[in-house]
């Protein structure tokens, strides 16, 4: 996902914003909407990919009555945030290329993305918090109390979201000052070093939950190689194949995490109104890409949620490998 500049006759030297230019929103009319460009292709194709797929993990956890594990409920909130950031896209492309922009249009699509962002992030460390959980208590968790709990530290994530997120829409934005605007108009720049600053929170403690599973797992891994000798060669060897396994993927989904959310943290700590506009979306294209990896990386990667998709989509086949068990995840 690239930006050309020149499609949008923008001048990075002017400091203006190639989405939604001040001058557009006091043009006088008849507005002539600006030509689709290969950027505009891709945002609506991204927005209508990232709310398509994440569509379907929300409703394949919904519909199914057997996914009420406490990571279930968290893979649906994370699938709904996505799916949110993926509407969010498609009403951009609207606003920009079909519609004239106006100023509750910015508010619309900014406090949209605010909001799924949040739920986004906040669903991410709630993951990792579950699979801490699930190693550290493996005898207590997952009962009816967990999910109890889990479904109300979702509904405060949520409402926390929803509350940030109205921020600009009630007030809190730059649109009657330019110059207290940030890199993402028209959140002022307070508003974004708040909100970068709990993103990089987030993140920390995220990144300290994955330690705490890297230690968990190594104090198992030690306490069966204590055991070693019970085990005969074709079980040791797989074991030390699942383990290797099990770190690969974590180093993967740590990788993606970081990659993702930490440019756009750091940029909107460090820039301003007058930083080039092009920085601050090539920051949030990797934000946004999240939205389409995490139902790759964490929804579509569990063999329950895996085994009722292709029941739907190849009952039949379904049908005839249901004697055959497979090991669980690491």
């Amino acid at each position: 996902m690239t930006l050309n500049a020149s499609d949008l006759g923008w001048d990075e030297s002017s400091g203006a914003d190639p989405f939604f230019p001040l001058d557009r929103l006091d043009s006088s009319p008849p507005y002539e909407v600006p030509p689709l460009t290969v950027w505009g292709v891709a945002l609506c194709v991204s927005g209508t990919l990232i709310a398509t797929e994440n569509a379907i993990v929300v409703t394949t956890i919904l519909a199914t009555p057997s996914l009420r594990a406490p990571v279930f409920l968290l893979l649906a909130s994370l699938g709904l945030a996505d799916l949110l950031a993926g509407v969010a896209l498609i009403l951009h492309f609207l606003f920009l290329f079909c519609v004239e922009p106006s100023d509750w249009s910015e508010l619309l699509t900014s406090g949209l993305l605010v909001t799924s962002l949040i739920a986004s992030l906040c669903s991410l460390m709630g993951v990792a918090l579950d699979r801490y959980l699930s190693l550290s208590h493996a005898l207590t968790y997952g009962s009816s109390e967990s999910r109890y709990r889990a479904a109300i530290l979702l509904l405060l994530v949520w409402l926390g979201a929803c509350v940030i997120g109205a921020g600009p829409a009630m007030g809190w934005h730059c649109l009657g000052e330019p110059n207290s605007c940030s890199v993402a108009r028209p959140l002022t720049r307070t508003y974004l070093s708040l909100l970068c600053g709990g993103f990089l929170l987030v993140v920390m403690v995220t990144l300290q939950l994955y330690a705490g599973i890297c230690r968990v797992a190594r104090r198992h891994a030690h306490a069966i190689a204590t055991q070693r000798h019970f085990l005969s060669t074709n079980q040791s060897y797989a074991s030390k194949h699942s383990s290797g396994r099990g770190f690969s993927r974590l180093i993967l989904v740590l990788s993606v995490f970081v990659g993702c959310w930490m440019p756009f943290s750091l940029w909107g700590l460090l820039g301003d109104a007058s930083s080039p506009p092009l920085y601050t979306y090539a920051t949030l294209v990797p934000a946004a890409g999240s939205s389409l990896l995490n139902p790759i990386l964490y929804s579509l990667r569990n063999k329950d949620i895996r085994k009722v998709l292709l029941q739907a989509c190849c009952p039949h086949r379904c049908a005839h490998n249901a004697h055959i068990h497979y090991p669980v995840d690491v």
